[in-house]
């Protein structure tokens, strides 16, 4: 395990976020990526919670927005390094915003994203 700061982790998640190619941040919509310090149950390093894209209609109008948490101290707790936690954050931030753009988690793992 290593420890990240709270500062630092929540820079790691803006730097992955920025690393996604401006065609595809441009099409997220009403969507906010917080980091939560506590370690939900299970082995989630991240949480996509909302209407993906894919599934929102003409009925989709004043929605709260989806929400897409990072967990800091789970993806610590499964790092022995900061390069390593840099390199999960990035993969968990991809993985949960594609689910937010509708791509499951078996269409996850087949692009080496799961």
């Amino acid at each position: 395990m290593v420890d990240i700061e709270p500062a630092r982790f929540a820079e790691l998640v803006g730097e992955a976020l920025d690393g996604i190619p401006p065609e595809l941040g441009r099409l997220m919509d009403n969507v906010a990526v917080m980091v939560d310090d506590a370690s939900p149950p299970g082995a989630l390093l991240g949480l996509y919670q909302g209407v993906p894209l894919t599934e929102r209609g003409a009925d989709y109008t004043f929605a709260t927005p989806d929400r897409i948490t990072i967990f800091r101290r789970a993806i610590c707790s499964a790092c022995s390094s900061e390069a390593d936690v840099v390199d999960q954050v990035r993969v968990t931030v991809v993985h949960e915003v594609a689910h937010h753009f509708g791509i499951d988690d078996h269409r996850l793992d087949e692009l080496g994203w799961g």
